[in-house]
């Protein structure tokens, strides 16, 4: 099994992407995400993806093309480690609806 994709955004061909198997999550959620993706695309370029790994990890992935001279690794870095910070829990969100509405696992959450 391969990175299951939440969405993603393509500078080079000025589209957003939504993975049907996420269409459940409140319009609010989407559209941040849709907000988060494009935004990125604009400031750096390249190509960003919000997707889960097989055992279940949040993961932002970018990439940029071969010929993309003006693609900044250095900013890409930057801009998904402040996207980490400033959505954490936008992030801790998605990933206990991926575990138990994709994954089915039984989600205890702790009480206070």
């Amino acid at each position: 099994m391969e990175q299951v994709v939440i969405c993603g955004a393509n500078s080079y061909e000025q589209k957003y992407y939504l993975n049907p198997l996420f269409d459940k999550i409140p319009e609010s959620i989407k559209e941040e995400l849709k907000i988060i993706c494009v935004l990125f695309t604009e400031e750096v370029g390249g190509i960003i993806t919000i997707g889960f790994s097989e055992d279940g990890e949040l993961e932002i992935t970018t990439r940029a093309a071969d010929e993309d001279y003006l693609y900044d690794d250095i900013a890409s870095g930057l801009l998904v480690s402040k996207i980490r910070a400033t959505k954490q829990e936008l992030l801790e969100s998605l990933s206990l609806f991926y575990r138990a509405f994709v994954l089915k696992e039984d989600i205890k959450l702790d009480e206070e």
